[in-house]
């Protein structure tokens, strides 16, 4: 399966964690995968993504490349693959506490988290803390 999003990982205890990003063109995906590069994560693939049996990669045309909107491309050390754990789903803010959702084609775990706020990669962190099942929630996205 071959989707327009982005994807970015960080190591996990069990090798690396991947997170696909999704929105419609100009959503941020790109912005918020510099973000999460900055604060740690792997470049895995920017503007398309391979995914197979849950693995995500970049096509080879676009490997290591990220598109920084006014600056121009960007070839960057990166991934091969990874194991997609969370996918999150750029937009206006979510409810307060909302839901638990999956994303109907990969049986993984969905989140909304609205790229334009402060914490929004931290949010993007910990959904995937959770999504993994190393943090637990009370109430909410992954609560049980």
């Amino acid at each position: 399966m071959r989707m327009h999003a982005s994807c970015a990982a960080r190591p996990g205890p069990d090798g690396y964690d991947a997170i696909l990003l999704l929105g419609p063109p100009g959503a941020g995906k790109s912005d918020f995968l510099l973000r999460l590069i900055h604060d740690g994560f792997s470049l895995v693939a920017d503007d398309q993504v391979v995914i197979w049996n849950g693995i995500a990669s970049a096509p080879a045309a676009l490997a290591g490349l990220l598109e920084v909107r006014g600056l121009g491309i960007f070839h960057l050390p990166h991934l091969a693959s990874a194991p997609l754990r969370l996918v999150i789903s750029l937009g206006a803010p979510p409810a307060r506490l909302p839901e638990p959702q999956t994303h109907v084609q990969l049986g993984l775990p969905l989140v909304i988290i609205d790229p334009a706020q402060p914490s929004a990669v931290a949010r993007a962190v910990l959904a995937l803390e959770a999504a993994c099942g190393r943090l637990t929630q009370v109430a909410g996205s992954f609560a049980p």
